[in-house]
């Protein structure tokens, strides 16, 4: 992905169970410096999804690499960011806080 340029990805999903699940995905961004660059436009984390028995889902994150990361010279020697979910499986009633909100 090139600094300022949007680009789209997907993330497969899979119920391997023989029943729903629903979850929520949580994102993390290696190295962790170059997280304050990444920026999702749109993106299914943090809200809930449902999974039914079985079913596979390519999941989309719409986002850019701000371009300020290309002049920043602590980031001169990455070359590799590396965008990563985990899907937790939420309980019945749970409310999820928004990162950075109390």
């Amino acid at each position: 992905v090139v600094p300022g340029e949007t680009a789209l990805a997907f993330y497969k999903a899979k119920n391997p169970t023989d029943k729903p699940i629903i979850g929520i995905s949580t994102y993390n961004v290696v190295p962790f410096e170059a997280g304050q660059y990444f920026n999702k436009i749109q993106c299914f984390c943090f809200e809930e999804q449902r999974l039914n028995p079985q079913e596979e889902v390519d999941m989309p994150v719409f986002f850019y690499i701000d371009p300020e990361f290309a002049e920043d010279p602590k980031m001169a020697k990455v070359d590799l960011i590396t965008l990563s979910y985990t899907f937790f499986e939420a309980k019945e009633g749970q409310k999820w806080p928004l990162p950075g909100y109390q």
